[in-house]
């Protein structure tokens, strides 16, 4: 059996897969089949408070690198009517979406959350010190993702838009074609292409970069230093820092959905349970006991090119 064929035809259409498990700075979030979803790790900030939550079809969590130590601690819920739910540290306002409407996938950064519209427009709330929220003109977009500094959006097209700090190159991705997903870590960003390589651009002292060699990848994921890649086969690759072990993923199989933190990597099963490496101080590698998370699942976009 085929486990990646509903994330293989998403890339036909140029689409990636709404987030069913997310992983933060330091927490992971899952969505459950039933639409509730769970969470383990630091909840100082009232992060991992989703118990309440209902009809949820994605998720995200907000991510930073590690040598940050505040603004780390949201998780955000999207809903099947289009709205958005929000729990956690909210002092630059990140959490402030109540009021969205139409949301068809949603991304959350270091201090900010991204909603993608389902009219192919974005929104975008929280710190904006280096423009990373200036989002307002984009248009004909079909996914999006949030890093620590900069904000990606993949047009219809398969081309991609990026705002934000630029110090290393990140945001360099005019050039960039045939693009089917996309990726944000601390200072990097990467792209995943129709015909299933790997493109990365920014900051490499970890090697975080180095996937010109990939091949038969379905999925991407960016932590703050590292960088995963989910293959046809249901096996993972991964570059970058493994100070933790967050890179230690040769031994999984049968996953179907990956998600990287600040450091450390979740993988969802075909069966539903999880799998996670890296750093677990705060429990947010807890996931052994976890059943019936939701597989990854794609939204309709009126502006999707076939």
């Amino acid at each position: 059996m085929d486990y990646t064929s509903p994330i293989k035809a998403a890339l036909k259409v140029k689409r990636s897969p709404i987030d069913t498990i997310a992983a933060g700075r330091r927490h992971t979030v899952g969505l459950k089949s039933d639409g509730t979803v769970t969470a383990v790790g630091d909840n100082k900030f009232g992060q991992c408070d989703v118990s309440g939550w209902s009809d949820i079809v994605a998720v995200a969590a907000g991510n930073v690198h590690m040598a940050t130590n505040t603004g780390n601690a949201h998780t955000i819920g999207l809903t099947s009517k289009g709205t958005v739910a929000a729990v956690g540290w909210n002092t630059h306002d990140q959490c402030d979406v109540n009021d969205w409407r139409d949301i068809v996938a949603v991304a959350a950064g270091w201090r900010r959350t991204v909603g993608l519209k389902s009219d192919g427009m974005v929104v975008a709330v929280g710190r904006n010190n280096e423009g990373e929220c200036n989002v307002s003109s984009w248009l004909d977009m079909v996914a999006i993702a949030a890093g620590d500094w900069h904000t990606v959006g993949l047009k219809s097209d398969g081309m991609v838009t990026i705002v934000g700090n630029n110090r290393y190159g990140q945001c360099n991705v005019s050039g960039w074609r045939d693009i089917v997903a996309v990726a944000a870590g601390y200072l990097h960003t990467v792209g995943l292409k129709t015909d299933g390589t790997v493109s990365a651009m920014g900051w490499n002292k970890h090697s975080q970069c180095d996937v010109g060699g990939w091949l038969g990848i379905v999925a991407i994921a960016a932590g703050s230093y590292h960088t995963i890649g989910l293959k046809t086969d249901g096996t993972v690759a991964a570059v970058g820092l493994n100070k933790h072990g967050q890179c230690n993923v040769s031994g999984w199989r049968d996953i179907v959905a990956v998600a990287a933190g600040c450091t450390h990597t979740v993988g969802l099963k075909s069966d539903g349970t999880l799998v996670a490496v890296g750093d677990n101080e705060y429990g947010q590698c807890d996931v052994s006991g976890w059943r019936d998370i939701q597989q990854p699942q794609r939204p309709h976009f009126k502006n999707t090119a076939n």
